[in-house]
């Protein structure tokens, strides 16, 4: 089972570590792509600071963060895990599982990345700060370039067992799991209030990370988005399942106490 998620907007800058060593991050078939991203992410943000402000979507009060990218290549290095922040990550928190649950996280939850296409939870990255929908110069869209890199990579973290699919939007684009769809589930949450149900930021994102650490903490290794259902059902968990062609999606829904 392979767990795909989203990163988060806010990132934790490490104090202190060694800067990123890419031959050291999973999946090596993505370095050249990785590397163009890099490069081209360092240059603008070196050589047009004021330009890379607006082409990142800065806020003109974090010029700190344009200094960041500019410094990608030697600032110091953490686990993924420590790096995303948010609600997702907050709900998920890595920290805490238990030793048999942070060494399935560790071989099956990775996370989308718009410089690195996919890391795993444990891959030394620095902090920085690029959305998936950014057109970055030198390289163009962020997603049409993962579009024409990733799957390489994602082919081989899969293997033959079952997607788990929880990006948010902007980054389903970098890859679709046409050729995987059958054994594809996407998650959905639901809020349920006063009999309607409705999609809802903060719910969906930690609902997302209650979910995945309790998949962890129980060991369920389903094959089939059928089985993913039932060991979501086992744990207590209100989940219905749709077809989306030959992808399955299971909504779970939350209900108000």
């Amino acid at each position: 089972m392979l767990i795909l998620l989203p990163p988060s907007e806010g990132k934790t800058a490490p104090a202190r570590g060694n800067p990123l060593a890419l031959d050291d991050l999973r999946l090596p078939v993505l370095n050249p792509a990785r590397t163009k991203v890099i490069d081209a992410l360092v240059e603008l943000c070196t050589t047009r600071p004021d330009e890379a402000v607006d082409i990142l979507g800065i806020p003109k009060t974090q010029p700190e963060l344009v200094a960041a990218n500019a410094a990608l290549l030697d600032a110091p290095a953490a686990r993924a895990d420590r790096i995303y922040t948010g609600v997702l990550y907050d709900a998920l928190s890595p920290a805490t599982l238990s030793p048999a649950a942070k060494r399935r996280a560790t071989g099956r939850v990775m996370v989308t990345s718009s410089v690195f296409g996919l890391v795993g939870l444990a891959d030394r990255i620095p902090a920085y700060r690029l959305s998936g929908d950014t057109t970055l110069p030198g390289i163009g869209g962020i997603q049409a370039h993962w579009r024409a890199h990733l799957g390489p990579g994602l082919t081989e973290a899969l293997g033959d067992g079952l997607l788990v699919d929880l990006r948010s939007g902007t980054y389903t684009a970098f890859w679709r799991p046409d050729e995987v769809g059958d054994r594809t589930a996407t998650v959905r949450v639901l809020h349920e209030h006063n009999g309607q149900r409705k999609v809802v930021s903060h719910f969906n994102k930690a609902t997302k990370g209650r979910l995945v650490r309790a998949l962890l903490e129980s060991g369920a290794n389903p094959r089939t988005p059928t089985k993913l259902a039932e060991a979501l059902r086992d744990l207590g968990w209100h989940v219905e399942e749709t077809q989306q062609k030959k992808i399955t999606q299971l909504d779970v829904v939350v209900t108000d106490l």
